[in-house]
Protein backbone atom coordinates (compact mmCIF):
# COMPACT_ATOMS: atom_id res chain seq x y z
CA UNK A 1 0.00 0.00 0.00
CA UNK A 2 1.66 3.96 -0.78
CA UNK A 3 2.23 5.23 2.12
CA UNK A 4 3.02 8.94 3.15
CA UNK A 5 6.08 9.51 0.60
CA UNK A 6 4.56 7.88 -2.40
CA UNK A 7 1.21 10.15 -1.84
CA UNK A 8 3.05 13.07 -1.31
CA UNK A 9 4.64 12.51 -4.45
CA UNK A 10 1.47 12.02 -6.21
CA UNK A 11 -0.06 15.61 -4.29
CA UNK A 12 2.95 17.81 -5.53
CA UNK A 13 2.52 16.30 -9.15
CA UNK A 14 -0.91 17.13 -9.10
CA UNK A 15 -0.93 20.66 -7.74
CA UNK A 16 0.64 22.57 -10.25
CA UNK A 17 -1.72 21.01 -12.86
CA UNK A 18 -4.60 20.97 -11.43
CA UNK A 19 -5.10 24.22 -9.38
CA UNK A 20 -7.37 26.16 -11.07
CA UNK A 21 -8.66 23.81 -13.09
CA UNK A 22 -12.47 23.18 -14.14
CA UNK A 23 -13.84 19.47 -14.29
CA UNK A 24 -15.80 19.71 -17.70
CA UNK A 25 -16.62 16.10 -17.71
CA UNK A 26 -16.48 12.70 -15.75
CA UNK A 27 -16.59 9.10 -16.87
CA UNK A 28 -17.03 6.69 -14.30
CA UNK A 29 -16.23 3.28 -15.11
CA UNK A 30 -16.31 1.00 -12.44
CA UNK A 31 -18.72 1.97 -9.00
CA UNK A 32 -16.86 -0.14 -7.26
CA UNK A 33 -13.99 2.66 -6.89
CA UNK A 34 -16.76 5.31 -5.78
CA UNK A 35 -17.73 2.87 -2.74
CA UNK A 36 -16.73 5.59 -0.14
CA UNK A 37 -19.01 8.34 -2.11
CA UNK A 38 -22.48 8.80 -0.41
CA UNK A 39 -24.23 8.35 -3.49
CA UNK A 40 -24.64 6.24 -6.62
CA UNK A 41 -22.43 7.07 -9.89
CA UNK A 42 -24.95 10.22 -11.51
CA UNK A 43 -24.64 11.74 -8.16
CA UNK A 44 -20.91 12.16 -8.13
CA UNK A 45 -20.88 13.38 -11.63
CA UNK A 46 -23.45 15.81 -11.21
CA UNK A 47 -21.33 17.12 -8.22
CA UNK A 48 -18.09 17.50 -9.73
CA UNK A 49 -19.15 18.93 -12.95
CA UNK A 50 -18.29 22.44 -13.31
CA UNK A 51 -16.33 22.52 -10.20
CA UNK A 52 -13.46 24.39 -9.74
CA UNK A 53 -10.25 22.49 -8.16
CA UNK A 54 -8.65 24.61 -5.48
CA UNK A 55 -5.63 22.97 -4.19
CA UNK A 56 -4.33 19.15 -3.56
CA UNK A 57 -3.73 18.52 0.14
CA UNK A 58 -2.13 15.76 1.91
CA UNK A 59 -2.25 14.15 5.85
CA UNK A 60 -0.70 11.06 5.79
CA UNK A 61 -2.14 8.24 3.33
CA UNK A 62 -5.33 10.29 2.24
CA UNK A 63 -5.39 12.75 -0.88
CA UNK A 64 -8.13 15.53 -1.49
CA UNK A 65 -8.50 18.45 -3.75
CA UNK A 66 -10.40 21.47 -2.18
CA UNK A 67 -13.84 22.57 -4.36
CA UNK A 68 -15.38 25.77 -5.42
CA UNK A 69 -18.91 25.99 -4.15
CA UNK A 70 -21.58 24.38 -6.38
CA UNK A 71 -22.36 26.22 -9.20
CA UNK A 72 -26.20 25.84 -8.30
CA UNK A 73 -25.49 26.83 -4.63
CA UNK A 74 -27.45 30.47 -4.16
CA UNK A 75 -28.25 30.33 -0.30
CA UNK A 76 -25.79 31.64 1.66
CA UNK A 77 -25.08 28.20 3.94
CA UNK A 78 -25.02 25.93 0.48
CA UNK A 79 -22.71 28.77 -0.68
CA UNK A 80 -20.33 28.66 2.15
CA UNK A 81 -19.86 25.08 2.54
CA UNK A 82 -16.92 23.20 1.83
CA UNK A 83 -16.84 20.02 -0.24
CA UNK A 84 -13.49 18.05 -1.54
CA UNK A 85 -12.71 15.44 -3.95
CA UNK A 86 -10.97 12.58 -1.58
CA UNK A 87 -8.60 9.88 -3.21
CA UNK A 88 -7.62 6.95 -1.25
CA UNK A 89 -4.50 4.90 -3.44
CA UNK A 90 -5.66 1.55 -1.34
CA UNK A 91 -3.13 -1.11 -2.49
CA UNK A 92 -2.82 -0.49 -5.89
CA UNK A 93 -4.36 3.04 -6.66
CA UNK A 94 -2.84 5.68 -9.18
CA UNK A 95 -3.57 8.74 -9.84
CA UNK A 96 -2.18 9.73 -13.41
CA UNK A 97 -2.34 12.94 -15.11
CA UNK A 98 -2.49 12.71 -19.26
CA UNK A 99 -3.91 14.60 -22.51
CA UNK A 100 -7.35 13.99 -23.45
CA UNK A 101 -5.68 11.46 -26.24
CA UNK A 102 -4.30 9.17 -23.50
CA UNK A 103 -6.03 6.23 -21.95
CA UNK A 104 -4.88 3.98 -19.37
CA UNK A 105 -6.38 0.23 -18.66
CA UNK A 106 -7.72 -0.60 -15.90
CA UNK A 107 -9.13 3.32 -15.41
CA UNK A 108 -12.07 3.50 -12.88
CA UNK A 109 -12.61 7.03 -12.85
CA UNK A 110 -11.66 9.55 -15.49
CA UNK A 111 -11.71 13.15 -15.05
CA UNK A 112 -11.74 15.41 -17.87
CA UNK A 113 -10.05 19.05 -16.62
CA UNK A 114 -9.47 22.34 -18.40
CA UNK A 115 -7.04 24.81 -16.97
CA UNK A 116 -6.31 28.31 -17.77
CA UNK A 117 -2.61 27.72 -18.11
CA UNK A 118 -1.94 24.04 -19.02
CA UNK A 119 -5.21 23.79 -21.40
CA UNK A 120 -7.16 19.98 -21.34
CA UNK A 121 -6.08 17.61 -19.30
CA UNK A 122 -7.20 14.72 -18.18
CA UNK A 123 -6.91 12.66 -14.75
CA UNK A 124 -7.28 8.85 -14.69
CA UNK A 125 -8.17 7.24 -11.63
CA UNK A 126 -6.45 3.84 -12.42
CA UNK A 127 -6.80 1.24 -9.58
CA UNK A 128 -5.98 -2.89 -10.49
CA UNK A 129 -7.28 -4.46 -7.12
CA UNK A 130 -9.75 -1.66 -6.58
CA UNK A 131 -9.34 -1.30 -2.79
CA UNK A 132 -8.78 2.49 -3.43
CA UNK A 133 -12.17 4.90 -4.29
CA UNK A 134 -12.73 8.65 -4.62
CA UNK A 135 -15.35 10.40 -2.95
CA UNK A 136 -16.77 13.70 -2.44
CA UNK A 137 -17.16 14.67 1.58
CA UNK A 138 -17.66 17.50 2.97
CA UNK A 139 -14.88 19.87 4.75
CA UNK A 140 -15.14 19.93 8.93
CA UNK A 141 -12.36 22.60 10.98
CA UNK A 142 -9.77 20.80 12.56
CA UNK A 143 -9.91 20.48 16.38
CA UNK A 144 -6.78 22.35 16.77
CA UNK A 145 -7.56 25.22 14.17
CA UNK A 146 -4.07 24.51 11.89
CA UNK A 147 -4.39 23.99 8.64
CA UNK A 148 -5.95 20.29 7.31
CA UNK A 149 -2.82 19.38 5.88
CA UNK A 150 0.33 19.81 3.69
CA UNK A 151 -0.47 21.42 0.18
CA UNK A 152 1.59 24.39 -2.23
CA UNK A 153 -1.49 25.66 -3.59
CA UNK A 154 -3.06 28.99 -3.25
CA UNK A 155 -5.68 30.04 -6.21
CA UNK A 156 -6.67 34.05 -6.32
CA UNK A 157 -10.08 34.94 -5.26
CA UNK A 158 -10.39 31.64 -2.79
CA UNK A 159 -9.34 30.16 0.80
CA UNK A 160 -5.72 29.81 0.97
CA UNK A 161 -4.54 26.68 1.16
CA UNK A 162 -3.78 24.83 3.49
CA UNK A 163 -6.91 26.07 5.39
CA UNK A 164 -7.93 24.91 8.51
CA UNK A 165 -10.38 22.48 7.44
CA UNK A 166 -10.40 18.41 6.12
CA UNK A 167 -12.67 16.20 5.23
CA UNK A 168 -14.77 14.63 7.73
CA UNK A 169 -13.18 11.29 6.96
CA UNK A 170 -10.16 12.15 7.29
CA UNK A 171 -11.07 13.58 10.52
CA UNK A 172 -9.61 10.76 12.99
CA UNK A 173 -6.87 10.62 11.33
CA UNK A 174 -3.44 11.77 12.93
CA UNK A 175 -1.14 14.52 11.73
CA UNK A 176 1.70 12.71 10.23
CA UNK A 177 5.41 13.54 11.37
CA UNK A 178 6.07 15.86 8.28
CA UNK A 179 3.22 17.96 8.58
CA UNK A 180 4.30 21.58 10.20
CA UNK A 181 1.50 21.16 12.49
CA UNK A 182 2.37 17.97 13.88
CA UNK A 183 2.79 18.52 17.76
CA UNK A 184 5.82 16.20 19.31
CA UNK A 185 5.35 16.90 22.69
CA UNK A 186 1.70 15.41 22.17
CA UNK A 187 2.42 12.55 20.15
CA UNK A 188 5.31 11.47 23.05
CA UNK A 189 3.21 11.73 25.74
CA UNK A 190 0.18 9.50 23.44
CA UNK A 191 2.99 6.93 22.85
CA UNK A 192 4.31 6.74 26.29
CA UNK A 193 0.51 5.61 27.85
CA UNK A 194 0.12 2.90 25.09
CA UNK A 195 0.52 -0.58 26.14
CA UNK A 196 1.47 -2.10 23.04
CA UNK A 197 4.60 -3.11 20.77
CA UNK A 198 6.35 0.12 19.28
CA UNK A 199 5.42 -1.06 15.70
CA UNK A 200 1.87 -1.59 16.35
CA UNK A 201 1.64 1.76 17.64
CA UNK A 202 3.67 3.24 14.65
CA UNK A 203 1.00 1.69 12.43
CA UNK A 204 -1.80 3.25 14.63
CA UNK A 205 -3.05 6.21 11.90
CA UNK A 206 -4.88 7.37 14.98
CA UNK A 207 -1.84 8.27 16.43
CA UNK A 208 0.43 9.25 13.56
CA UNK A 209 -0.21 8.69 10.17
CA UNK A 210 1.11 8.10 7.31
CA UNK A 211 3.45 5.71 8.14
CA UNK A 212 2.87 1.52 6.95
CA UNK A 213 4.69 -1.74 6.90
CA UNK A 214 7.63 -0.46 4.77
CA UNK A 215 8.69 2.88 6.45
CA UNK A 216 7.61 0.93 10.11
CA UNK A 217 10.92 -1.32 9.62
CA UNK A 218 13.21 0.74 8.09
CA UNK A 219 12.77 3.11 10.66
CA UNK A 220 12.69 0.80 14.05
CA UNK A 221 15.97 -0.76 12.20
CA UNK A 222 17.56 2.68 11.83
CA UNK A 223 16.99 3.62 15.57
CA UNK A 224 18.30 0.01 16.47
CA UNK A 225 14.56 -0.68 17.93
CA UNK A 226 12.89 -4.44 18.13
CA UNK A 227 9.46 -4.05 16.56
CA UNK A 228 7.61 -5.69 19.80
CA UNK A 229 9.71 -3.32 21.95
CA UNK A 230 6.77 -2.62 24.48
CA UNK A 231 6.19 1.41 24.01
CA UNK A 232 5.84 1.34 28.26
CA UNK A 233 9.42 0.59 28.48
CA UNK A 234 10.63 3.24 26.13
CA UNK A 235 12.68 5.75 27.17
CA UNK A 236 12.01 9.26 26.33
CA UNK A 237 14.81 9.71 24.69
CA UNK A 238 14.60 6.31 22.80
CA UNK A 239 11.19 7.59 21.55
CA UNK A 240 12.82 11.09 20.80
CA UNK A 241 15.15 9.24 18.41
CA UNK A 242 13.03 7.41 16.76
CA UNK A 243 10.55 9.92 15.96
CA UNK A 244 13.84 12.04 13.87
CA UNK A 245 14.57 8.26 12.12
CA UNK A 246 11.07 8.18 11.18
CA UNK A 247 11.38 11.49 9.85
CA UNK A 248 14.49 11.03 8.15
CA UNK A 249 13.58 7.83 6.45
CA UNK A 250 10.24 9.54 5.12
CA UNK A 251 12.14 12.06 3.93
CA UNK A 252 15.04 10.28 2.00
CA UNK A 253 12.00 8.14 0.35
CA UNK A 254 10.39 10.92 -0.46
CA UNK A 255 13.39 12.56 -2.10
CA UNK A 256 13.92 9.32 -4.23
CA UNK A 257 10.09 9.40 -5.62
CA UNK A 258 8.97 6.74 -2.99
CA UNK A 259 9.29 2.62 -3.34
CA UNK A 260 8.06 1.11 -6.09
CA UNK A 261 8.51 -2.92 -5.64
CA UNK A 262 6.06 -3.24 -8.75
CA UNK A 263 4.04 -1.42 -11.65
CA UNK A 264 1.37 -0.83 -8.94
CA UNK A 265 2.73 2.34 -7.56
CA UNK A 266 4.23 5.27 -10.08
CA UNK A 267 4.01 9.19 -9.80
CA UNK A 268 1.24 11.05 -11.58
CA UNK A 269 3.37 10.55 -14.77
CA UNK A 270 3.96 7.05 -14.49
CA UNK A 271 7.21 6.51 -13.05
CA UNK A 272 8.62 4.62 -10.78
CA UNK A 273 10.48 5.68 -7.22
CA UNK A 274 13.86 4.52 -6.31
CA UNK A 275 14.18 4.36 -2.42
CA UNK A 276 13.41 0.21 -3.12
CA UNK A 277 17.21 0.40 -4.09
CA UNK A 278 18.26 2.17 -0.22
CA UNK A 279 16.05 0.04 2.11
CA UNK A 280 18.25 -1.49 5.08
CA UNK A 281 15.79 -3.92 6.03
CA UNK A 282 11.86 -4.50 4.50
CA UNK A 283 12.25 -6.64 1.91
CA UNK A 284 16.02 -8.18 2.67
CA UNK A 285 15.30 -11.23 4.94
CA UNK A 286 18.12 -13.75 4.22
CA UNK A 287 20.74 -10.76 3.25
CA UNK A 288 23.63 -9.21 5.26
CA UNK A 289 22.32 -6.37 7.83
CA UNK A 290 24.07 -2.90 6.68
CA UNK A 291 25.25 -2.15 10.11
CA UNK A 292 26.30 -5.27 11.40
CA UNK A 293 26.78 -8.08 8.87
CA UNK A 294 24.20 -10.70 10.57
CA UNK A 295 21.37 -12.00 8.07
CA UNK A 296 18.26 -9.76 8.17
CA UNK A 297 15.11 -11.85 9.65
CA UNK A 298 11.73 -11.95 9.26
CA UNK A 299 8.72 -13.06 11.51
CA UNK A 300 5.24 -12.72 10.53
CA UNK A 301 3.14 -9.34 12.35
CA UNK A 302 0.05 -8.44 11.64
CA UNK A 303 -0.83 -10.58 8.87
CA UNK A 304 2.07 -9.00 7.47
CA UNK A 305 5.60 -9.46 8.01
CA UNK A 306 7.99 -8.08 10.14
CA UNK A 307 12.15 -7.35 8.65
CA UNK A 308 14.98 -6.75 11.19
CA UNK A 309 18.41 -7.36 12.71
CA UNK A 310 18.12 -9.89 15.61
CA UNK A 311 21.63 -8.43 17.01
CA UNK A 312 20.51 -5.26 16.70
CA UNK A 313 17.23 -4.90 17.48
CA UNK A 314 16.78 -6.63 20.70
CA UNK A 315 13.55 -6.09 22.89
CA UNK A 316 14.57 -4.28 26.37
Amino acid sequence: MPELPEVEVVRAGLEPAVTGATVSAITVFDDRSLRRHAGPAEDFVWRMTGRTILGAVRRGKFLWLPLDARPEATEPAAASAGEALVAHLGMSGQVLLRDRDTDDPLTRIRLELDHPVHGPLRLNFVDQRIFGSMAIDELVPTSDSRPGGYSGAEVDGSPPWPAPLLPSKVAHIARDPLDPAFDDARFLAALARRNTGIKRALLDQSLVSGIGNIYADESLWAARIHFDQPTSRLTRPKAKLLLAEVRLVLGRALAEGGTSFDAQYVNVNGASGYFSHSLNAYGRHGRDCPRCGRPITREAFMNRNSHFCAFCQRVR
